[in-house]
This record gives structure tokens, sequence and C-alpha cells, in this order.
């Protein structure tokens, strides 16, 4: 395991990739592993190889036979390993010992390798910015996992970078699903074309039990424990409004039409209290106004015992269409449920991204949208956390990076929980001292 800082900091990979991400690029310099048409393989990377990752790489190789997972990258062996163990089970992993690199910057490694196509990025979302970054320079397609970011430093890389994609005429999917989904799919076409009347509101909700979390072991460094336990901390996961809730707000974004212009909200930490869940939140409630003075109620939590609600509402005019993961109805005016095959959407992204590197359908890039949706659900927990009301130009350029002190195996601090009035909204969430030391 890399002990050594080998990983820019991000603050540095913003500028530089900002002031080339306009750049022309030759065609026939857009990257020696672009995937050509006709070609017999689509070479996968992964980097990030929890279960996450792993089931999307299995996805991967259900989307098109032509599919090889050909690399691994993770910081930890254990991990790196235990992936490789369950993908080799297909004769479509042809990963080899050489082919497996562990440490803080294994994605470098394996990024610069000229035989891959295509990289999934799938590691906790803090380090989605910077490996998004390595991709895209080292001309490869992307399928990165959501969110895409926990602060604005990062969105404003993934929306940099995803400029350059365009310019290199890369393929770019997120792992929000739903955007895949023939539920989804249907249903929003049927808004935009009427049938519940113009949208005037909208509700989203992701209330659920409890998640996993890793117990600390005596040999567990700081950094080690909050990264195998990387749900629990801001800088890692973005907090679980940023982290999962992001499906939801996703659809509310692509059901209005585009992204809140501002948001008022509030949450907290009830049900979590041990120190075991770091610092994050188990509840948020989040008021966003979008243009037009539409409002829609954003609501989720995470709490055992407490009744759970995963869907999004969408208010018309003249009715209201209702979704949810395999679902999806209109009620009032129009009145309809869907009805027919509904592929599996974790394979539908990787064979629509599949299709858009062979050519065969028109080029997808979803890095500027994800990054929208991404910052939407990060506003929210900045109006949470602070207790202010913060507008859509807030967020983007508020001076909030959390990277942390270093990328090594040491003790860093813990950060503090969040008290509304008192954090203020582009609080980075890390002891200054730690920082400066």
């Amino acid at each position: 395991m890399s002990k050594q800082n080998h990983q820019p900091d991000r603050r540095t990979m913003v500028k530089a990739t900002a002031a080339t991400a306009g750049l022309a690029v030759v065609p026939s310099l857009l990257g020696q592993a672009a995937h050509a048409a006709g070609s017999e393989t689509l070479n996968i990377g992964l980097v990030g190889c929890g279960g996450r990752g792993t089931g999307a790489a299995f996805n991967a190789m259900e989307a098109s036979p032509e599919a090889r997972i050909v690399a691994l990258a993770d910081v930890f062996p254990d991990r790196l390993q235990g992936s490789r163990n369950n993908l080799q089970r297909q004769e479509q992993c042809t990963v080899t010992d050489d082919d497996c690199h562990v440490g803080f910057d294994a994605y470098r490694k394996l990024m610069a390798r000229d035989d891959i196509d295509v990289v999934i990025l799938a590691t906790p979302p803090h380090f989605r910015p910077i490996h998004f970054a390595e991709a895209i320079r080292k001309g490869k397609h992307v399928f990165m996992e959501k969110p895409v970011a926990v602060d604005p430093a990062g969105v404003r890389l993934v929306l940099a970078a995803s400029d350059e994609a365009d310019s290199k005429n890369l393929s770019v999917a997120a792992g929000t699903q739903r955007r895949h989904e023939k539920c989804y799919l249907d249903a929003m076409e049927r808004i935009r074309n009427g049938e519940i009347g113009e949208p005037v509101a909208a509700r989203c909700y992701w209330n659920m039990g409890g998640l996993w979390k890793r117990d600390r072991q005596d040999n567990w460094s700081d950094m080690e424990w909050q990264m195998r336990n990387w749900l629990y901390f801001t800088w890692l996961s973005g907090d679980h409004i940023v982290e999962q809730h992001v499906h939801n707000i996703d659809a509310t974004n692509w059901a209005l039409g585009g992204h809140p212009v501002k948001c008022t909200g509030m949450g907290g930490r009830q049900a979590r209290i041990d120190p075991s869940y770091g610092h994050i939140y188990d509840h948020f409630a989040i008021d966003y106004e979008y243009p037009g003075g539409i409002h829609a109620l954003s609501m989720c939590r995470q709490g055992d015992g407490c009744s759970s609600r995963v869907e999004e509402v969408i208010q018309g005019t003249k009715g209201r269409a209702i979704t949810s993961s395999g679902r999806a109805r209109f009620e009032g005016g129009t009145d309809w449920s869907f009805s027919g095959d509904n592929p599996n959407p974790y394979v539908m992204e990787h064979r629509n991204l599949h299709a858009s590197i062979r050519g065969d359908s028109d080029r997808l890039n979803e890095g500027h949208r994800i990054g929208e949706s991404t910052l939407t659900a990060i506003m929210g927990r900045m109006a949470a956390y602070s207790g202010k009301d913060i507008t859509w130009e807030e967020a983007l350029n508020a001076d909030l990076d959390m990277t942390p002190p270093q990328y090594a195996m040491v003790d860093i601090a813990i950060p503090e929980i969040p008290r509304p009035g008192r954090t203020a909204p582009d609080a980075e969430l890390w002891i200054k001292s730690e920082k400066e030391g």
C-alpha cells in the first residue's frame, strides 16, 4: 500500500483542467485508447473495487459481449483482491497480477495504459473529480458513479473536465440509472408532452433504514478508518443527501427542466449519534426554488424503525406524475401506468455508453448534468449545515474544498458535527491547524 502523497492537490487540478478544457484537439490525437468502431474488444479498467465498483464491472460485461475487464485499481489491496476474485468468475475478466494497481496513485498507473478504452470510476465520491479529470486528460471514455463531487471545487473540476471531453469527442456516462430506465424515460416524455399540464411543484424522497458501517480496527489510522467507513464523513461521501438522495434530486431536475436557483433547508443527527457514525446528519428537508417560482420539497432520512419512501412526485396543472425504480404512473388528468419491459437500468447505462463509444448512437456526455445535480444536492447540504439560504451562484462559486491535509495513511482530525447558525456555508469541516501543520 502506497504511503506517499502522489495525488495532486485538487486546487491545482482545477486550475490546470480549466485552462486546457477549451483547447482544440486534432482528431488523430484524441487519445491512444479511444475505441474504434468495429474493433473486437472494449477494454475497461476499474478504479474503486468496492461493492458498487465490482457491480458496475459486472454490469459492463453484461452490457456488451466484447467488453473486457483488464485492470483494477484501489487504495486497499484486500478490496482489490476481493473484487478480482468475484470478477474472474466471468471469462470477460482477464486481470493478471501485473494488471492490479494499489495505493493512492493507483488510478494514475491504470490510466497511463494505452490499451484501456474505458474507465469505471467507483471510489468514494471525494476522489471522483481528480479521477475524472485524469481520465479525460488521458483520452479515456468514462463511466463514473454518482455523485461526482462532494464540494463546489470538485463540481467545478468535473464541469471543466466535461468540457474537455466534448473537445476530445469522448463519451461519458454517470451512474444515475434512472436516466436509462424505460419507465422513467416514458414518464418524462409524457411530462414533456403536457400530459400532466405545466409542472408547478415537486416532491422527492429517499427515506429508508440505516446502512452498513465498519467498526474501527486497532491497527487502522484515522485515514484508513474514515476511508473504510466513508459513508459517514462529508469530505468522502458528501453526506447522504449528496451520496444517495442525488438520484431523486437528479430526477426532479430532469422533470422540471433544470436546476434550482436557491434553497433553504434543515437537518440534523438524532438517530445515529454514536461516534462510529462519523459526523454526518441522518435527516434533511430542503425547499428548492426553481425558475418561475416553482418549489420542490426534498426529504431524505436514514434511520431504523421509520417509514420508508423512495420516489418523486411531479405536480402539474392537470395531474401528477409519480415515479420510482421500476414504476411510473400518472394521476389526475391523464391516468396512465407504465407497463411492458423495463430492462435492468444498471446494465442499460453501460450499454448506452458503449453504443456511444462505438458510434452506434449520438455521443453521450452526462458530465455536465450530473455535475449540476450533484451541486443541487451540495447546496441543500450547505443550507442545512449552516441554517442559511443558499443561491445557486453562491454554491457554484463557494470557496469550499474539502481536500484533507494529505493523502496518506496517517492520523487526521475527525471533523466536528455541523451546527446550524454556527457552521459557515463554506466550512471545510477540517481542523485548520491540521492543514497548516
